[in-house]
């Protein structure tokens, strides 16, 4: 090679290096820019969304579109199921909690991405935050955590019509049979917090086995006294809410990232409290990048590469957005001095030195094994649901 020709190829392969670096061009080649279609069963993308747009204005060359879809979780894997089952998988990928994490891999719709795609995600999981990876390992593979929290269970409530608010779990049941249908709760199979209050309580209550929903004596039979004074059960986070700040509830059954956005988005007042109660242990909470069995080699390869883009540091500070998934990043290394300026100020305003306190003091866990979560979910449908509005 020539000096000129071999400086030339020096120079070019500098630049490509420092592109590469910068996360400046994705390293794959479709036949024509695809379409991403994106559900969220997890309200993922009120904190995601600006970085799933990112990728795409950053990559017109691999996506002509991205598509986004809101379902519940509980009607996620019946219809990825039916489009595999009918050859045509519309769907790209997942945003899911546990839920629909759990009840997708009982299915069988996911692909399980490592090892096979390690070159794409081992660094990732490497540089997750502990209770991050402790949820990536409970999926096997299946899923990439995408975001943390420490989760609940918490309660949110109205300083001004509950005063002196409850301690431990006989005194939360006690107010509630003294102020009928003022607690509420979401339904655990569509609800962070109703899977927070649901696998907590074993630990509050001091069940046999806290990972074994089978052996729940004291949490199944408190569920069902605290079930004669709750109205319903909506299918979502949100409904609960709104009813909280509407004024028909007082008390909910809450969650970390929750009591924080609601109030940043004034759904709730800013003046509005949380408690803990005696014994509690954090079930931590995270959501998940899954996707769908039966993609074409183009669409894959791109959502593979979206999901790489998903979790570098200047896409993680997004995920800090309004508090909804506090802190959010399921990196180390990501601050919210990094995130923007907006998030910075909302999250500083809400936060709350008993919840730090409580980050700092109390004892954490996972949530339940895929099976056992499946196992959880159903018996309380079964043992509790019947006032579930569909």
């Amino acid at each position: 090679m020539k000096a000129n020709s071999r400086s030339r190829a020096i120079f070019l392969l500098i630049i490509v290096s420092s592109l590469a670096a910068a996360g400046a061009f994705a390293q794959v080649t479709v036949t024509k820019p695809v379409k991403l279609s994106i559900i969220d069963v997890a309200g993922n993308l009120a904190l995601s969304k600006p970085a799933f747009e990112s990728f795409k204005a950053a990559h017109p060359e691999l996506v002509s579109d991205i598509e986004y879809i809101q379902l519940t979780a509980p009607e996620l894997p019946s219809k990825i199921k039916a489009q595999q089952m009918a050859g045509n998988v519309d769907t790209t990928l997942v945003l899911t909690g546990y839920d629909a994490m759990a009840s997708g891999m009982d299915m069988d719709i996911y692909e399980q991405l490592m090892p096979k795609y390690a070159s794409a995600f081992q660094k990732t999981i490497d540089s997750y935050v502990p209770g991050a990876k402790a949820a990536y390992d409970l999926f096997k593979g299946y899923g990439i955590t995408m975001v943390w929290c420490p989760g609940g269970p918490m309660f949110t409530y109205n300083p001004d019509k509950v005063p002196n608010p409850p301690k431990t779990a006989a005194d939360l049941l006690a107010w509630a049979k003294a102020n009928p249908g003022k607690f509420m709760y979401a339904r655990p199979a569509n609800s962070g917090p109703g899977r927070a209050f649901l696998q907590g309580l074993p630990y509050i209550l001091g069940d046999k086995d806290p990972k074994d929903p089978t052996t729940w004596d004291k949490t199944w039979a408190y569920l069902k006294e605290l079930d004669k004074y709750i109205d319903y059960y909506p299918t979502g986070t949100g409904i609960t809410f709104k009813e909280l700040g509407q004024g028909t509830r007082w008390i909910l059954a809450s969650h970390l990232g929750w009591d924080m956005q609601q109030r940043i988005l004034a759904t709730i007042p800013a003046s509005y409290q949380a408690f803990f109660l005696g014994n509690t242990t954090w079930v931590n909470d995270s959501q998940f990048m899954a996707v769908p069995k039966g993609l074409d080699k183009d669409r894959l390869a791109v959502t593979i590469e979206l999901m790489k883009w998903m979790m570098t540091p200047a896409q993680q500070a997004v995920t800090f957005d309004n508090g909804y998934f506090y802190p959010g990043p399921a990196i180390k290394g990501v601050t919210l001095d990094m995130a923007p300026p907006a998030s910075q100020a909302a999250v500083r305003g809400a936060m709350r030195p008993a919840y730090d306190q409580a980050v700092a003091t109390l004892p954490f866990t996972t949530q339940l094994d895929p099976a056992a979560l499946v196992k959880a979910l159903d018996m309380w449908d079964d043992l509790v649901g019947s006032k579930v509005k569909k």
